[in-house]
């Protein structure tokens, strides 16, 4: 509330109501809808000029910039289908890309941290997952949810070992790379982040950074993949956005490496979260599948 008050007197406004939001406080004053947000990161209104820069202005306008505080415009969203929300924000999010491409030089230093840490998330999962089944498999009766994740396991694996063989083989193409095509990335995209009046507007930009295109498509993936047809959304993205064959590769080897599922929850929770789990794993076979066409059993797990 200090925050408020402090706003109301350094701008002379009238209050009529606030909204808290998540991170957000929504204010309606006598100078329209204001959307008022802790400055937790310096970096946020150099992205923001550096993409007006580039002519992409599909964010809310800022209009107080203090060192406490980020006050920009509000949006009052408009009601839109679900699908037709999710296919806007793919369609903004390959523009943010087209707009804001740059390459740069090749650091294999970065390339080999990526290999890296892909690899040992990759061989940490699966011996979680092999001690998991074999805590199951001493049991006398299996939980429900024991006997889900086992009677899955084949293809849980199996997704890691696919995840792993396409490392190698992504890792062995950026060798070959000279430059690496950089864009803006929004890095925290879902849908409750999108927004849209008469414009589309992408919010909450703290998390922005610079980097390879498919961690935005990933995160997208990963927060909404189970849900929606995710498939038609990645072909919308790159008839918009190409991706490069280096890009595309990594990007089903993140999409391919399943999660990590926390044991200790209750019965219920785990049951409903392994079911999810194993749905994302097979909703991610049928997103790679069109997509190669030199597939052979011992080297892919997709059929």
């Amino acid at each position: 509330m200090n925050k408020i008050n402090k706003l109301i007197d350094n701008y002379d406004l009238r209050l009529n109501k606030y909204t808290i939001k998540g991170k957000t406080i929504l204010l309606d004053t006598d100078k329209g809808l204001l959307a008022l947000k802790n400055k937790n990161r310096s970096n946020d209104s150099n992205i923001l000029s550096y993409l007006d820069s580039r002519s992409f202005n599909y964010y809310p306008k800022i209009i107080y910039d203090s060192d406490d505080y980020i006050v920009s415009e509000g949006i009052k969203e408009i009601d839109m289908p679900i699908e037709q929300k999710m296919s806007d924000l793919i369609d903004l999010v390959s523009l943010l890309h087209s707009k804001t491409t740059h390459y740069k030089e090749v650091d294999l230093d970065d390339y080999q941290k990526l290999y890296e840490d892909i690899k040992n998330n990759i061989i940490y999962l699966r011996s979680y997952y092999e001690d998991y089944l074999d805590v199951a498999f001493n049991h006398v009766f299996m939980s429900p949810s024991e006997y889900l994740f086992s009677r899955n396991s084949t293809k849980i694996f199996a997704a890691l070992y696919y995840a792993e063989n396409e490392l190698e083989k992504w890792y062995k193409l950026v060798h070959e790379k000279r430059k690496q095509r950089l864009v803006v990335l929004h890095n925290n995209l879902e849908l409750s982040h999108f927004l849209r009046d008469k414009k589309p507007y992408l919010i909450s930009w703290d998390k922005a950074k610079i980097g390879m295109p498919v961690f935005d498509i990933y995160k997208l993936y990963y927060k909404h993949g189970v849900d929606y047809e995710f498939l038609e959304l990645l072909k919308r993205y790159e008839r918009n956005y190409p991706l490069l064959e280096e890009e595309r590769k990594l990007l089903f080897i993140l999409m391919a490496i399943p999660e990590k599922i926390d044991f200790n929850s209750d019965e219920y929770n785990l049951s409903k979260n392994i079911s999810r789990f194993i749905d994302r794993i097979y909703k991610t076979e049928m997103i790679i599948s069109p997509y190669n066409s030199k597939n052979t059993k011992e080297e892919n797990y997709i059929k």
